[in-house]
Protein backbone atom coordinates (compact mmCIF):
# COMPACT_ATOMS: atom_id res chain seq x y z
CA UNK A 1 0.00 0.00 0.00
CA UNK A 2 1.50 3.32 -0.82
CA UNK A 3 0.70 6.36 1.74
CA UNK A 4 0.68 9.94 0.22
CA UNK A 5 2.50 12.65 2.66
CA UNK A 6 3.82 15.94 3.08
CA UNK A 7 6.96 15.49 4.26
CA UNK A 8 8.12 19.15 6.33
CA UNK A 9 11.67 20.19 5.45
CA UNK A 10 12.97 19.19 9.11
CA UNK A 11 11.97 15.81 8.58
CA UNK A 12 15.16 15.88 5.43
CA UNK A 13 17.12 17.45 7.67
CA UNK A 14 16.85 15.50 10.21
CA UNK A 15 17.43 12.44 7.79
CA UNK A 16 20.49 13.77 6.02
CA UNK A 17 21.70 15.22 9.93
CA UNK A 18 21.39 11.08 11.19
CA UNK A 19 23.94 8.58 12.13
CA UNK A 20 21.48 6.15 12.37
CA UNK A 21 20.38 4.43 9.61
CA UNK A 22 17.21 3.09 11.73
CA UNK A 23 15.94 6.21 12.38
CA UNK A 24 12.62 7.21 12.13
CA UNK A 25 13.87 10.39 8.87
CA UNK A 26 15.97 7.76 7.29
CA UNK A 27 12.87 5.01 7.13
CA UNK A 28 10.84 8.07 5.73
CA UNK A 29 12.80 8.99 3.02
CA UNK A 30 13.91 5.45 2.31
CA UNK A 31 9.92 4.34 1.86
CA UNK A 32 9.93 7.31 -0.73
CA UNK A 33 12.64 5.83 -2.66
CA UNK A 34 10.88 2.19 -2.26
CA UNK A 35 7.29 3.58 -2.99
CA UNK A 36 5.56 3.16 -0.21
CA UNK A 37 5.02 7.32 0.30
CA UNK A 38 4.21 9.66 -2.06
CA UNK A 39 5.58 12.71 -1.10
CA UNK A 40 3.31 15.64 -2.07
CA UNK A 41 4.60 18.98 -3.17
CA UNK A 42 4.22 21.84 -4.26
CA UNK A 43 6.90 24.50 -6.05
CA UNK A 44 6.97 27.02 -3.03
CA UNK A 45 7.38 23.26 -0.67
CA UNK A 46 10.33 22.48 -3.35
CA UNK A 47 11.98 26.45 -3.24
CA UNK A 48 11.56 25.74 1.11
CA UNK A 49 13.58 22.22 0.56
CA UNK A 50 16.32 23.66 -2.01
CA UNK A 51 16.98 27.08 -0.23
CA UNK A 52 16.93 25.55 3.77
CA UNK A 53 19.06 22.35 2.43
CA UNK A 54 21.60 24.70 1.11
CA UNK A 55 21.92 26.36 4.42
CA UNK A 56 25.92 26.34 5.13
CA UNK A 57 25.02 25.47 8.81
CA UNK A 58 24.00 22.30 7.79
CA UNK A 59 27.08 21.16 5.56
CA UNK A 60 25.17 18.91 3.34
CA UNK A 61 26.83 17.88 0.09
CA UNK A 62 25.27 18.87 -2.93
CA UNK A 63 24.57 15.05 -4.03
CA UNK A 64 22.81 14.65 -1.03
CA UNK A 65 20.43 17.77 -1.27
CA UNK A 66 19.79 16.93 -5.16
CA UNK A 67 18.71 12.90 -3.65
CA UNK A 68 16.04 14.43 -2.37
CA UNK A 69 14.79 17.10 -4.36
CA UNK A 70 14.81 14.83 -7.15
CA UNK A 71 13.52 11.92 -5.03
CA UNK A 72 10.24 13.96 -3.89
CA UNK A 73 10.07 15.37 -7.88
CA UNK A 74 10.26 11.98 -9.67
CA UNK A 75 8.16 10.17 -7.33
CA UNK A 76 5.92 12.51 -6.05
CA UNK A 77 2.56 14.26 -7.03
CA UNK A 78 2.35 18.17 -7.19
CA UNK A 79 -0.41 19.43 -5.68
CA UNK A 80 -2.29 22.43 -5.90
CA UNK A 81 -3.98 23.31 -3.31
CA UNK A 82 -6.90 25.62 -2.34
CA UNK A 83 -6.47 28.03 0.79
CA UNK A 84 -8.00 27.10 3.94
CA UNK A 85 -7.99 30.22 5.96
CA UNK A 86 -6.28 28.53 8.79
CA UNK A 87 -3.49 30.81 10.64
CA UNK A 88 -0.61 29.16 11.92
CA UNK A 89 1.80 29.98 14.31
CA UNK A 90 4.89 29.98 11.78
CA UNK A 91 3.13 31.09 8.20
CA UNK A 92 5.54 29.41 6.70
CA UNK A 93 4.20 26.26 7.23
CA UNK A 94 0.52 27.01 5.66
CA UNK A 95 2.21 25.83 2.33
CA UNK A 96 2.75 22.32 3.52
CA UNK A 97 -0.66 22.13 5.93
CA UNK A 98 -2.82 23.29 2.64
CA UNK A 99 -1.30 20.62 0.20
CA UNK A 100 -2.26 17.72 2.72
CA UNK A 101 -5.71 19.46 3.34
CA UNK A 102 -5.51 19.26 -0.75
CA UNK A 103 -5.58 15.52 -0.60
CA UNK A 104 -7.48 14.60 2.37
CA UNK A 105 -9.75 12.93 0.34
CA UNK A 106 -6.62 10.20 -0.36
CA UNK A 107 -5.78 9.94 3.33
CA UNK A 108 -2.96 12.27 3.20
CA UNK A 109 -0.60 13.06 6.07
CA UNK A 110 1.50 15.73 6.92
CA UNK A 111 4.78 14.45 8.48
CA UNK A 112 6.57 16.85 10.74
CA UNK A 113 9.64 17.10 13.56
CA UNK A 114 7.47 20.62 14.71
CA UNK A 115 3.83 19.37 15.51
CA UNK A 116 3.15 22.44 17.58
CA UNK A 117 3.46 24.54 14.60
CA UNK A 118 -0.11 23.07 13.29
CA UNK A 119 -3.27 22.52 14.70
CA UNK A 120 -3.87 19.26 16.76
CA UNK A 121 -4.97 16.50 13.67
CA UNK A 122 -4.47 13.09 13.33
CA UNK A 123 -3.09 13.12 10.01
CA UNK A 124 -0.57 15.62 11.24
CA UNK A 125 2.21 12.97 12.63
CA UNK A 126 5.92 12.66 12.94
CA UNK A 127 8.10 10.36 10.75
CA UNK A 128 7.92 7.80 13.58
CA UNK A 129 4.06 7.85 13.58
CA UNK A 130 3.75 7.38 10.09
CA UNK A 131 6.77 4.60 9.64
CA UNK A 132 3.85 2.70 12.59
CA UNK A 133 0.92 3.86 10.62
CA UNK A 134 3.14 1.93 7.53
CA UNK A 135 3.97 -1.19 9.61
CA UNK A 136 0.78 -1.82 11.42
CA UNK A 137 -1.17 -1.98 7.93
CA UNK A 138 1.61 -3.93 6.71
CA UNK A 139 1.04 -6.70 9.18
CA UNK A 140 -2.52 -6.36 8.72
CA UNK A 141 -2.20 -7.03 5.10
CA UNK A 142 0.23 -9.64 5.14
Amino acid sequence: MTYYAVIDTNVFISALLSKNSDSATVKVLRAIIDGRIVPLYHNEILAEYDEVLHRGKFHFKEKSIQMVLRAVKEFGVEVFPQPTGEILVDMDDLIFYEVAMEKRDDDAYLVTGNQKHYPIRDFIVTAAEMMEIIQEREVTDG
